[in-house]
């Protein structure tokens, strides 16, 4: 599991900062020839747009599996 902040971050944060992106999938996420299961949870824009990125780095779809969620009204 790799974790990027993308707004505020400590002095002594030593990963990643930003958005999640194609550089991002293509550095962190274990490229497709392994095979692997990706799991891609969030709010539902970040979700599509992940899992649309990960198809294009040459994940199959059916190897992603996704998890939305929106405001809770609150």
């Amino acid at each position: 599991m790799q974790l990027t902040l993308t707004r505020d971050w400590p002095e002594d944060w030593q990963g990643p900062r930003g958005r999640i992106d194609q550089r991002f999938l293509d550095e962190f996420v274990w490229p497709p020839e392994r095979s692997p299961h990706v799991y891609v949870c969030g709010p539902t824009t970040f979700v599509e747009a992940v899992a649309e990125a990960l198809v294009r780095g040459g994940h199959e779809p059916k190897r992603i599996k996704t998890e939305r969620f929106g405001p809770t009204g609150t």
